[in-house]
Order: C-alpha cells, then sequence, then structure tokens
C-alpha cells in the first residue's frame, strides 16, 4: 500500500517534519532587537529626565556622616553670664567636616559664635573637624543644643548631634 499526498488548492505539496520548527529562528531576532530597543529607550529618558528636573545635583550633595558626643559640666562662676556650665563636644568619628561649615544652634549660641570655627576647642578656622576635635561652649543647664552642618553653598544642611540639658 502505498501513501498518497494530499495538497490542497493553491498550496504546493510539501511535507512538514517537526524538527524544522525547533530549528526556524526567523521571528527570534526582530523581537529581541525591539525589547533592547525599548529598554535602551526607557534607560535613557530615566538619565535625561533626571538631570533635567535637577535630582542629578542632590545625588552628589549629600551630608557628611559624623557622630559627637556631648560632655556637660555644672560650673557656678557662670551665672553672671546666664550659664550654668560648659558644654564639651566632641567629634567621636565618621567623616572630616570643614569647620566654616559646621554649626552649633541653642538658645545659648547667637551669632557667629555658633560656628565651630570661632569656639574655643582643637580646632583652627582653616581646618577641618576630625575625630578626636572637641569644642567648649558655655550653655545654661535647660538648653538645647544641636551640631548642624551647612554646606558653604547653603545647599544642604543636616543636624549631626543633639544635646539637651539636666533640666531641659
Amino acid at each position: 500500500m502505498k501513501l498518497q499526498q494530499i495538497s490542497f488548492a493553491g498550496f504546493p505539496e510539501t511535507t512538514m517534519e517537526i524538527r524544522n520548527l525547533f530549528d526556524d529562528e526567523q521571528g527570534v531576532s526582530p523581537v529581541i532587537g525591539v525589547i533592547l530597543m525599548v529598554a535602551i529607550t526607557v534607560i535613557l529618558a530615566a538619565v535625561i529626565a533626571t538631570f533635567v528636573l535637577g535630582l542629578g545635583d542632590q545625588v552628589s550633595n549629600t551630608a557628611p556622616q559624623a557622630s559627637f558626643s556631648f560632655d556637660y559640666e555644672a560650673d557656678s562662676s557662670l551665672s553672671a553670664t546666664n550659664a550654668n556650665g560648659v558644654l564639651t563636644i566632641t567629634h567621636d568619628g565618621g567623616d572630616a567636616i570643614a569647620a566654616d561649615e559646621l554649626f552649633l544652634r541653642g538658645s545659648s549660641v547667637s551669632g557667629e559664635t555658633g560656628n565651630w570655627s570661632s569656639l574655643s576647642g582643637t580646632v583652627s578656622s582653616s581646618s577641618e573637624v576630625r575625630a578626636g576635635n572637641s569644642a567648649d561652649i558655655q550653655v545654661s543647664n535647660d538648653d538645647t543644643i544641636r551640631t548642624v552642618f551647612q554646606s558653604n553653598d547653603g545647599g544642604n544642611s543636616a543636624t549631626l548631634g543633639r544635646w539637651t540639658g539636666p533640666e531641659a
């Protein structure tokens, strides 16, 4: 008995093998190409949007990471100056910070005396505050003092440490 091939109207006679279906990769290349083009376009748009919207500047303007310790010592001889003691602020570790970008804020601190470089301590006005450096300030025992980083360009500020007096 002989197998007869059937042809459909308008189609040539062909024999189809299943192996040919697995080896046919004609449609793969265009699909991968389209996916890559879309991915590249999305990434490029995100990068351009970041800089156009001004978010690119904020990535590089981060506050330094540093830790500070506070040591308060009561001093009764300071009562005439409206202060009850001396607070010693010490940079314990972390990033070095320019002395003119480090400030102390609180009701006992006024004007330029809040700039770290103008305080009595172990840092000169032209240097950086590094681990081990300290500064002294007269405070009242009910005050709250914050150690604040403020960049010279005014674009970035962060509170790096905080002390609350014993009677605050």
